[in-house]
């Protein structure tokens, strides 16, 4: 048999990424701190839309696996990407959904029937 992709040791730490990453409210605030960069609780919660306290709920829980990094300012508490593969991971499960969505699209349009 060949190497293993997952070591052994580390299948319960990949399990436990995915998992974190699983939450569509998370998603949503890593894409938004992938797109606009650093920015605030409040500016997250604003853009998100979700109540302040389920956004900071889930901030915590990224800070605290080492997805993002916080910066205190005063009373503000500020937010960024902190590890680097998140970008990557997130591009390329996206372009994998696309080509899947592109291809059963072709399949619709292939099944459809002709217009007279």
């Amino acid at each position: 048999m060949g190497k293993e992709v997952i070591p052994e040791p580390m299948l319960e730490r990949v399990a436990q990424r995915f998992k974190l990453l699983s939450e569509p409210i998370r998603l949503q605030i890593i894409n938004q701190l992938m797109v606009e960069g650093e920015m605030s609780v409040m500016k997250l919660v604003d853009a998100i839309g979700q109540k302040q306290a389920n956004v900071s709920k889930h901030l915590n829980l990224l800070a605290r696996e080492g997805l993002l990094a916080r910066r205190k300012d005063g009373l503000q508490v500020f937010y960024r990407i902190e590890d680097p593969s998140l970008h990557g991971l997130c591009m390329l499960v996206c372009g994998r959904i696309r080509e899947e969505a592109v291809e059963n699209l072709k399949g619709i349009e292939a099944s459809a029937p002709a217009e007279k």
